[in-house]
């Protein structure tokens, strides 16, 4: 129920953006196609159905923002994305880097989503960012399948009490110009913040820290985004889906064709300039 709670909460997100003066609903078609029908007895069958409606979706030349699910979705949405776009970049906000193998034998579910795309080629590995990650594991080193692959792991104790604008300077000369997928797991930021997910890690980042991971991605060519693992059940205020609403409002804001038809800067200083002119002449 994570899509539906987010939806609800969306409506307090507003046309504009004040903060980055980004016009999205000026700027595209914007619309809520509804749905994907999933198979809850079968999560093969599921990634399925999920990768067929992204084949039409992409092919329609849309750029899907997805409300996810747990995180098992982005790896048959990404098998959709590469297949129009080739192998892309990754930036990847979560506690975990996803890349498990198994689970109770299976090879698909939410810790392995990331190991399956490298493994088909969907992924640019020499592009891939994974940013907030933490928390106890099974391995000693549990990061090594990801550096030995060239992903980018940044910790959170490195990201701990720090603007993160300087680190999102390094990523855009890493993304470069070929295409970029945002994935964003709500377990990314510290429970304090974003209780309700099913597997919430301790010291992790903060809302202002997740805005300034998407902002910092204006300007890279998005093909698509997710916000994941927004789990209703485990918090009753609502807050964790308000933030998910809001993340993928900003990650709206920064897709390659929206408009900032206004300057932040530049409208405060023309509305002193104006407040300055009803002085003189009053």
């Amino acid at each position: 129920f994570g899509p539906r709670e987010i939806r609800a909460e969306s409506a307090m997100v507003r046309r504009y953006n004040a903060s980055t003066g980004a016009a999205p609903f000026d700027s595209l078609q914007v619309a809520d196609i509804g749905d994907v029908n999933v198979n809850l007895y079968n999560l093969p069958d599921s990634c399925r159905l999920i990768r067929e409606s992204y084949q039409k979706i992409a092919a329609s030349g849309c750029v899907p923002l997805t409300l996810g699910g747990d995180h098992t979705i982005t790896y048959p949405i990404l098998q959709a994305v590469a297949e129009k776009h080739g192998p892309v970049g990754l930036v990847h906000v979560d506690a975990h880097t996803d890349t498990g193998d198994t689970a109770l034998g299976e090879k698909i579910y939410h810790g392995t989503p990331f190991r399956r795309c490298v493994e088909e080629g969907l992924l640019d590995c020499s592009r891939v960012v994974q940013i907030g990650i933490r928390g106890s594991s099974y391995d000693p080193d549990p990061y090594k399948y990801c550096r030995d692959r060239g992903f980018r792991v940044v910790p959170a104790e490195e990201c701990w009490r720090k603007s993160l604008v300087p680190l999102m300077g390094e990523v855009r000369k890493q993304m470069g110009d070929k295409p970029v997928y945002i994935s964003f797991d709500i377990d990314g930021l510290d429970p304090a913040y974003a209780p309700g997910t099913g597997t919430p890690e301790i010291a992790g980042l903060t809302p202002a820290q997740a805005l300034e991971i998407i902002r910092g991605c204006k300007g890279l060519n998005v093909v698509g985004c997710d916000l994941v693992e927004v789990a209703p059940t485990y918090d009753v205020s609502g807050n964790t889906a308000l933030l998910g609403a809001n993340l993928l409002f900003e990650m709206l804001c920064v897709l390659p064709r929206v408009k900032t038809p206004f300057s932040v800067n530049g409208r405060a200083e023309a509305v002193s300039h104006g407040q300055a002119a009803a002085r003189r002449a009053r």
